[in-house]
């Protein structure tokens, strides 16, 4: 895959084209940008034009043969688990960092969700980002930069990935051959390719929540409670109240009170994620969102 086949971010395809052609490569990268966009696909596709021995992904050269491959030694992509990474990773990172390339110039790690670094884990790879080797690039891909230490995020070059517009999630629908179903989600997708796919995958809790919500005002509150108890499983539950946002926020260019149901859930969101009590905290988050959108109604 080479730039051109990624949908979206045109201007950041020149920033790193550009990059390449002027041999102004940098030592340290951040792409930030929320989930699903593409960003470890920009990341892969520049690491290979770095290693490529004519410098333009040329897919003839040793080094992009054993890129495509999956085995190129010169290269690292860590925690593609989107695991916690700590800081024992990170040193065994360095243990390969401080090794010289192999094959091409020019050594690429590229650290997936690297928000996800604990503080004893980033304070371990600011040395390195300090006083990087001259054939060293290492990429930061983040959805949430302000996880990231401030004297990390010093030390990067910083490039900021845009959300795709309805337009290009219909292109990227259309090229990969998926259900044309797919494109009533698109409005509730924020421009994530990935929370599409989340979306669709599970479309009967996504519609069946969608529908509880666009109903609302015609719904007693005890009916609601029942019909919604059953729609929010905790093992999915960050991206279904991510997904509940978004129906919201468009119920509210209607209603306005829609958007006090909006601070509801991110309060929801902060609760479960702070170990509050998941069964408490659906339950009082189901009341409270009936009673803000329901509050000029005096029945029950």
């Amino acid at each position: 895959m080479n730039f051109n086949e990624i949908i979206g971010n045109d201007d950041i395809k020149k920033e790193l084209e550009d990059i390449i052609n002027s041999n102004l490569l940098g030592h340290s990268y951040i792409f930030q940008g929320i989930e699903g966009i593409g960003k470890i696909l920009f990341a892969k596709n520049f690491a290979k034009q770095i290693l490529c021995m004519n410098k333009n992904s040329c897919n003839i050269c040793k080094s992009c043969i054993m890129f495509d491959s999956n085995n190129h030694p010169d290269c690292m992509i860590i925690n593609q688990e989107e695991m916690i990474i700590k800081i024992e990773d990170i040193r065994e990172l360095i243990k390969k960092i401080i090794e010289k390339p192999i094959i091409s110039t020019k050594k690429v790690y590229i650290i997936n969700d690297a928000d996800k670094m604990t503080k004893e884990a980033q304070n371990c790879l600011l040395k390195t980002l300090e006083e990087p080797p001259e054939y060293i690039t290492i990429i930061l891909i983040s959805s949430n930069e302000n996880l990231l230490l401030p004297t990390i995020k010093s030390r990067c070059t910083k490039l900021s990935f845009k959300k795709l517009s309805n337009e290009e999630i219909k292109t990227y629908i259309s090229l990969s051959e998926k259900d044309k179903s797919c494109e009533e989600f698109i409005e509730l997708c924020n421009g994530s390719i990935k929370r599409l796919e989340k979306i669709t995958s599970n479309k009967d809790i996504y519609s069946s929540i969608d529908k509880l919500f666009r109903e609302i005002e015609k719904t007693n509150r005890l009916e609601f409670y029942t019909l919604g108890k059953v729609l929010f499983l905790k093992e999915n539950i960050q991206d279904i109240l991510e997904y509940l946002i978004n129906v919201l926020y468009n119920l509210s260019l209607k209603n306005r009170n829609y958007l006090k149901g909006i601070t509801v859930i991110h309060n929801t969101i902060n609760k479960i994620n702070s170990n509050g009590n998941f069964d408490m905290s659906i339950d009082d988050m189901l009341f409270k969102v009936w009673e803000e959108i329901n509050e000029n109604n005096s029945w029950s």
